[in-house]
């Protein structure tokens, strides 16, 4: 398959999407990362006047989590001068910005309910063939593509990493029930030759493969 990857949009910017960004960024690749608008303002920002439609109030909460990751040790990125591979945003103001990705990657909070109304708000956007997967680390993948296209869920998986995305080298691609098997290969290679991980194919199993043997192994701790 002919495919590659210049451009991604991560959606979600708390440390895993934040570290994932940066993690593209460290690759040469362009990341648009987005979350929500502030639901409302601080007194702070009150007392300066500013209106909620300031840009940079809106965004508040994406340039907040992405000032914390640079900060952060051990730093998730190669060299602070890659941060400006990074665009930032919302998913009121700029959700357009998916149409001209190659990879949409969901790192919402861990609620299917959240996620799907995540996935219908893509959709309207995202244009045919474009890679959509969830960094999810346990949610069934089969429940998260209902109801949406058949080019949607032909284009859609789990694409799990693990925390800090930069450092740790597993890289867990689940498989829904429609995904076409050139993607998952797609995604297996990237991993590999691009991205530094050792990438499984992991089953549609609650907690697939890294988290069901870490549960398995606290509660055998607990047992004994």
């Amino acid at each position: 398959m002919n495919r590659h990857i210049n451009k991604v949009a991560v959606v979600g910017s708390g440390i895993m999407g934040s570290g994932i960004a940066c993690h593209f960024a460290n690759i040469g690749v362009e990341v648009l990362l987005l979350d929500i608008v502030p639901r409302e303002l601080t007194d702070k920002e009150t007392a300066k006047g500013l209106s909620l439609k300031d840009k940079i109030v809106r965004n508040r909460l994406v340039n907040d989590a992405l000032a914390a990751a640079l900060k952060s040790k051990p730093s998730p990125i190669y060299h602070k001068s890659f941060a400006s591979r990074i665009k930032t945003g919302n998913l009121e103001d700029d959700i357009a910005g998916v149409s001209e990705v190659d990879w949409i990657i969901e790192v919402v909070v861990e609620r299917l309910d959240i996620k799907k109304q995540v996935f219908e708000k893509l959709e309207a956007h995202r244009k045919p063939g474009t890679l959509i997967t969830s960094n999810t680390s346990g949610i069934p993948i089969h429940f998260m593509s209902e109801g949406r296209s058949a080019d949607f869920q032909q284009h859609f998986c789990g694409t799990h990493f693990f925390n800090p995305p930069r450092y740790l080298k597993l890289f867990e691609v689940i498989p829904g029930p429609e995904t076409k098997k050139e993607v998952l290969d797609f995604l297996i290679s990237y991993g590999e030759k691009f991205l530094g991980k050792t990438s499984v194919l992991a089953q549609d199993t609650p907690a697939f493969i890294g988290n069901r043997i870490g549960i398995f192994s606290i509660m055998s701790l607990f047992h004994t």
